[in-house]
């Protein structure tokens, strides 16, 4: 099938030869496409492998004009046009008798295999596949030379053996399941403890977050000199070093027991606050949810500022941020202790006020619950404050909302609280309704 280019009409070998089709310019991907004895391979599987890998700019030729993805039984139309089989097929299903590119109507309705395309087609997907498969094996290869290297070096030349194999970990798929089959977990966790240098240690870091780790790896990493060095290098790396160690913790202590240190607190507060690195603030919220789940913790979280830094943050977060601190705080407000440390900061009503139908239904849900522990701890001198900052306006707007019948009720409760224990007037007044209607 002929196609057109800068003017000129070229048959599609000859746009391969000439690099059109993303030929080497000049060299024959494809020696006689017509070859009725070709290779055939699973083309959606190599389609599917590619794009599970890499982003893969296919020739636009091989795009089937209806489905916008690249044919595997190409046919053409009497107009010269050509689609999938399987996608014109269901064109006529439909009862079109049109061209859909082109839009004429067909004098005839049968569809012509493309042999030459679908060579084409074949030879291009294969000779990437391959390219892939070659350069993944070198991968694999190279990560294991790396290995058996970090067993036989130390000092400076381990720090830039691990930095080479945490790009290559970063970069490449294979590379992630050579460490892992070949028991380069294990052996890259045995270079964390007590005497490991912090070069080492985030270097290694870096790697092991990239990785899958299972229960006995997990249970080999909470050992308690190997979390001492990750507080460490969290509390003295880069920021980026900072991340991968609170991404790895998160791993490590979801669903375990383990109690981080007061240390530790303070390193992941600190990079939450840290208003430059979005990244850091999001992998420290992740954290502080699984952390401050346990009951024992949720003091320490308070004894080290942890409330008013959340509260203080609260507008500059985004929404997948502001549910995280929201969740946090809910749970810490919850103690006794955090409770009071809420009363304490002067924007906790106010701030917590302007998120209600703000960001989504959990996250007024979150701020529906803390609210109720501030306003009881000094009914008539926090629900005055929580109505002046427009409380009972925004619950009148979520008790009218499509939101659940569960969040409506809350409302309704903490509206009727905030009406108990504030001057009828003020009350009337901030809601903008009528005597009548009150």
């Amino acid at each position: 099938m002929p196609m057109y280019t800068g003017g000129q009409v070229l048959d599609l070998e000859t746009a391969v030869k000439d690099g059109i089709l993303g030929g080497d310019g000049g060299g024959v991907i494809c020696s006689d496409v017509t070859t009725p004895n070709l290779v055939k391979f699973d083309l959606k599987k190599i389609i599917e492998q590619l794009d599970s890998i890499e982003e893969v700019d296919v020739p636009a030729v091989f795009i089937c004009p209806i489905s916008l993805e690249p044919m595997q039984d190409p046919v053409t139309l009497c107009t010269g046009q050509t689609y999938e089989r399987s996608n014109i097929l269901r064109w006529f299903s439909l009862g079109h008798f049109t061209c859909p590119t082109t839009m004429q109507e067909l004098w005839d309705d049968s569809v012509t295999p493309n042999s030459t395309l679908y060579h084409l087609i074949q030879t291009w997907f294969s000779q990437k596949y391959f390219i892939m498969k070659k350069r993944s094996e070198d991968v694999q290869g190279r990560c294991l030379e790396l290995l058996e290297t970090l067993k036989k070096v130390k000092g400076q030349t381990r720090v830039q053996t691990l930095k080479e194999l945490r790009k290559t970990v970063a970069t490449h798929e294979s590379a992630k399941k050579t460490v892992v089959d070949n028991g380069g977990v294990s052996f890259i966790s045995s270079l964390l403890g007590p005497f490991t240098s912090h070069s080492v240690g985030s270097e290694a870091i870096a790697i092991l977050v990239n990785l899958e780790l299972n229960s006995d790896c997990i249970a080999n990493l909470l050992q308690p000199d190997k979390i001492s060095l990750m507080v460490d290098v969290l509390n003295d790396g880069s920021t980026e070093t900072k991340i991968n160690c609170v991404r790895l913790m998160e791993t490590l202590f979801n669903g375990s027991k383990t109690v981080p240190s007061l240390s530790l607190l303070v390193g992941v507060l600190r990079l939450v606050k840290n208003r430059r690195h979005p990244p850091g603030i999001l992998a420290g919220l992740r954290l502080l949810k699984i952390i401050s789940s346990q009951q024992s913790l949720g003091n320490s979280i308070i004894s080290i500022g942890g409330v008013q830094h959340l509260v203080e943050m609260l507008p500059q977060f985004n929404s997948e941020c502001l549910e995280l601190s929201l969740y946090v705080l809910e749970i810490l407000s919850l103690i006794p202790e955090g409770a009071l440390a809420l009363k304490n900061c002067a924007n906790t009503i106010p701030n917590l006020v302007k998120l209600l139908m703000k960001v989504s239904e959990n996250s007024t849900r979150h701020v529906l619950s803390i609210l109720w522990e501030v306003c009881k701890l000094s009914p008539g001198e926090f629900t005055v404050i929580a109505v002046n900052a427009g409380l009972a306006a925004k619950l009148l707007l979520v008790i009218q909302s499509a939101c659940s019948p569960v969040l409506k009720q809350r409302s309704a409760e903490l509206l009727k609280f905030c009406s108990l224990n504030c001057k009828s007037t003020i009350f009337i007044s901030k809601c903008k309704l009528t005597s009548t209607l009150h």
